[in-house]
């Protein structure tokens, strides 16, 4: 695949520091990072985003991800690898990228399960992680970016 055009972020680079920004404020709300990462790389293999699916996987790994749970994070619900906090925080990840799947497209038993494991700052940290992860989904799906390094 080739892309379409340079990534936006090339284009308008005053971007980058705000999206850094928001990465850096949804690391600091106390949620592991592995856990972010699985959020990232479930959020982008529902969009389709290899560029992200590719780059989440190499950033997990460096975070301290296993290869086995990587490979099983598509199939979270039936795989053993995950602790119940870090399902609450992927059936969350589903629900608000899936928004127009439902009428209610973040239920309150998906809420309240993750409510159950995070704190309202942990929270406001994976949802911070899931739409950005969302906005860099579309970014790089609409302009074809190619999986590789990471900007």
């Amino acid at each position: 695949m080739q892309a379409r055009m340079q990534n936006p972020a090339a284009l308008f680079p005053e971007t980058v520091p705000a999206v850094q920004q928001l990465l850096k404020a949804a690391r600091s709300g106390g949620v592991p990072e592995t856990t972010l990462e699985l959020v990232h790389l479930r959020a982008s293999q529902i969009n389709g985003c290899s560029y992200c699916v590719v780059g989440g996987a190499q950033s997990a790994k460096k975070a301290g991800e296993t290869d086995e749970r990587l490979i099983a994070v598509s199939a979270w619900r039936e795989a053993p690898f995950f602790t119940d906090a870090e399902r609450a925080a992927l059936a969350l990840a589903e629900a608000s990228t899936r928004l127009a799947d439902r009428s209610d497209p973040v239920p309150d038993e998906i809420w309240d399960a993750a409510a159950e494991h995070f704190d309202e700052r942990q929270l406001a940290a994976i949802i911070l992680m899931v739409g950005a992860t969302n906005l860099f989904n579309r970014i790089n799906v609409t302009t074809r970016q190619p999986a590789g390094p990471t900007w």
